[in-house]
């Protein structure tokens, strides 16, 4: 078997256990549960404290969506925590400014992709309707070390180091570079304008942030650039609970949450390759790689043609996920060769991101993800507050025929998904594979990976993985270590094949999974092993 050495074991519990990409992080989310706070009290923790240990990647200037398993009525809930565009939003201007055909994501005219940001109220949403612990007793610990300082990671460092640039295009972003610079790994550090902000929110709940001063100074220097975010846009923002999206994969059901996240991708492809024996065409085989990347190809295709805001524009989800549109698609995909004219179908017939999974002693889990889309999002930091803003506007189309057309008040194309799977009624697992557009290929991976070959929650992360191009889908890139009999044969079959290695590997996603025995309640975490990240239980 073809695996990441990551030299890790599975780490077994049974009163709780937290999985996410910074060691500090998980152990804050664990010490909530030890505390008597229960999964979605800790998810939320240890997501606070990523605001803070891991700043490259997510913060409260971003968006949040979560799955939770509700244990008493035995269902998945989905939480869409993420933010709409501002009020102003206005194509011809980007137009005008020669942006005809993207949103700039960073640099001049990066302010344009500055979303609401919706992390702050999708944590306290998540916490009124399913926690035990309020705001301030989960936020202690990401102020701890916002204020007296953190242990710099080595991952976090490296993400850091490219953002350095970005950061210092306006003088506020210093406040996310202490003593001028992107820290090293081992450094020491505080963050006391952003420990600050979070000491607010902590006192004041959402409202602080979206409509005290906080809310101000993002309004003032959001307007100040040149946006399009109003007083209004941040006063009348909420999360929205969501009926979760889900297809059936052999007996497991797996789920996501709705659009306008990507999820929809994974279980179409999922949809896909139940039609293909991949259990058969054995691991890791040339056979399972390329009917597994044909049916990606064809999930994103559909994804980036018809995910929108659902409140908004129409999208087809329950077309999108039919199993006889499924068998239209199979049928694009060749055995022996990559189809080079794969596109998206018809239904109707006729980048960086920080992922946290926790399950407590009591079967309730939180499968909760929280971005600024690209490092630092937009870069943009909000002055005295230590907030970089996201840039997931940046997502938008600017095709006026295309669903995801940029309009006001819209939530954009999200690329962050939580997931979970259960069988028999009963949550089997939590998990998520963070990065951009690569999450719903790494669910599509795990799933594989623990349902057609019985791997363990860290096996399936060990495992190594392919991720597409989404800019071109007949790239694929795949890690050091695959058979190069394989990468022949892929190359053979139409597939144009990039191989990463080193640091380049953290690309490939980033991780987590607990799965539980229902029956015993045993709790199984794996962590993602190209990252620093920590499965803990107890």
């Amino acid at each position: 078997m073809s695996f990441f050495n990551s030299r890790r074991s599975p780490i077994v519990a049974r009163h709780g256990a937290v999985a996410t990409s910074q060691p500090l992080a998980a152990q804050s989310g664990l010490k909530i549960m030890m505390d008597g706070g229960n999964a979605v009290d800790a998810a939320v923790a240890a997501a606070a404290t990523l605001n803070v240990v891991e700043p490259t990647s997510t913060g409260i200037g971003g968006d949040m969506f979560a799955l939770i398993w509700d244990i008493i009525e035995k269902k998945v809930v989905a939480l869409n925590g993420s933010g709409r565009s501002g009020s102003g939003a206005n194509v011809k201007e980007l137009k005008d400014l020669g942006y005809s055909d993207f949103i700039p994501k960073e640099g001049e005219g990066c302010h344009f992709s500055v979303s609401v940001p919706g992390t702050v109220h999708g944590w306290e949403t998540a916490l009124t309707g399913y926690g035990r612990m309020s705001l301030n007793e989960v936020l202690k610990s990401a102020i701890h070390y916002a204020l007296n300082g953190f242990g710099v990671s080595k991952i976090v460092s490296n993400g850091w180091e490219n953002g350095e640039e970005k950061l210092t295009y306006r003088p506020s972003g210093l406040e996310l570079l202490p003593n001028g610079k992107a820290p090293r790994h081992g450094d020491y550090v505080k963050l006391p304008e952003l420990g600050r902000s979070l000491e607010i929110i902590a006192d004041g709940g959402s409202e602080a942030f979206y409509s005290g001063d906080i809310g101000k100074k993002i309004v003032d220097f959001i307007g100040a650039e040149g946006g399009w975010l109003t007083q209004e846009d941040l006063d009348s923002h909420h999360s929205d609970w969501d009926n979760p999206i889900s297809t059936k994969y052999k007996d497991i059901d797996i789920w996501e949450c709705p659009p306008n996240g990507q999820g929809i991708a994974a279980l179409i492809a999922l949809n896909i390759v139940e039609g293909f024996d991949i259990a058969s065409m054995g691991y890791q085989s040339v056979e399972a790689y390329h009917h597994l990347i044909e049916s990606m190809r064809c999930g994103f295709m559909d994804a980036l043609q018809y995910v929108a805001d659902p409140r908004v524009s129409e999208v087809p989800i329950g077309p999108l996920l039919s199993k006889d549109y499924a068998s239209q698609r199979r049928s694009e995909i060749k055995s022996d060769s990559a189809n080079p004219s794969i596109s998206y179908g018809n239904p109707m017939g006729g980048s960086d991101t920080v992922y946290v999974t926790a399950v407590d002693g009591d079967g309730m889990a939180c499968s909760l993800i929280n971005s600024l889309y690209a490092g630092f999002g937009s870069g943009l930091v909000v002055p005295t507050t230590g907030i970089a803003l996201q840039n997931r506007g940046a997502l938008f189309s600017l095709d006026p025929d295309h669903p995801n057309y940029l309009q006001p008040r819209k939530r954009p194309y999200q690329t962050i998904i939580p997931a979970m799977a259960t069988r028999d009624d009963e949550m089997w697992l939590s998990f998520g594979v963070m990065g951009g557009f690569q999450q719903p290929q790494g669910h599509l991976q795990v799933v594989s990976n623990m349902v057609d070959f019985n791997l363990d929650s860290q096996q399936a992360l060990d495992s190594l993985r392919f991720k597409i191009d989404v800019e071109d889908t007949q790239n694929v890139m795949v890690e050091d270590g695959l058979d190069p009999n394989i990468i022949r044969d892929l190359e053979r079959r139409g597939h144009n094949i990039m191989l990463q290695t080193g640091i380049e590997r953290v690309g490939m996603g980033g991780g987590q999974i607990i799965s539980r025995d229902p029956e015993s309640g045993v709790l199984t975490a794996g962590s993602e092993p190209r990252k620093d990240g920590a499965a803990v239980g107890w």
